[in-house]
């Protein structure tokens, strides 16, 4: 795959030194993926598409230095791609928690070897709000539904009323988010997928839980 083909599929002007780390992880991660399961073994042959340039649209979206924290990075999706791209900024930076070993240590080869800006943290999702303290944004893939998203990003919205957070979804998006409803307030912009048809990026603002009464009614 080209320059100009991936630069096309993520919508983003890629430098030849940006596509080299996303080549160098790309062969990374086929060889890693022989003997650990990073992705559904059917998804792997097509990793560009499927993975890398679906992980990139986050970017695309908010684009610029952050401090981002990626939930459940598993395989590098969205993290190590999030890492890759910004460090052409020479800035920002990406906490990945992944609380697996195994994929926790092809994240930090990941990340060495490809000069990304990140790090990663071998620890339950629930313990990182006590590791890492701050943040501007939260992503997640592939990880659970919405609900239980905002609950594991509570602690940071806390924190940071200006936390936003982008979580891939596939076609069932909106039972999701019906459901988060009962119990979450948030502000909600939904970004059509460029590689999925089915599916979205949610991007969300001002999480809060909401107050209930005794009789469960708000």
């Amino acid at each position: 795959m080209s320059v100009k083909q991936i630069s096309d599929l993520i919508g983003l002007n890629v430098s030849r030194e940006t596509f080299e780390r996303l080549e160098r992880f790309a062969s990374l991660f086929q060889k890693w993926a022989a003997t650990i399961n990073l992705v559904a073994p059917s998804t792997v042959g097509n990793m560009w598409l499927r993975h890398i340039a679906d992980s990139a649209q986050i970017y695309k979206i908010a684009p610029g230095p952050k401090r981002w924290i990626d939930l459940g990075s598993g395989g590098g999706f969205p993290g190590v791609i999030t890492a890759i791209l910004q460090t052409e900024s020479g800035n920002g930076w990406v906490d990945l928690v992944e609380s697996n070993h195994k994929k926790a240590s092809f994240l930090r080869t990941a990340l060495t070897e490809t000069g990304a800006r990140g790090s990663v943290h071998a620890i339950r999702i629930e313990d990182a709000a006590k590791k890492l303290l701050e943040c501007d944004a939260i992503s997640a893939r592939a990880l659970a539904d919405l609900d239980q998203l905002l609950a594991f990003a509570e602690p940071w919205a806390l924190r940071n009323p200006a936390l936003r957070c982008y979580f891939h979804k596939g076609r069932d998006y909106q039972a999701e988010i019906d459901k988060a409803r009962g119990r979450w307030v948030f502000d909600l912009l939904i970004h059509r997928s460029a590689i999925e048809p089915d599916s979205v990026i949610l991007e969300l603002a001002g999480v809060t839980r909401r107050v209930q009464t005794v009789s469960g009614v708000e």
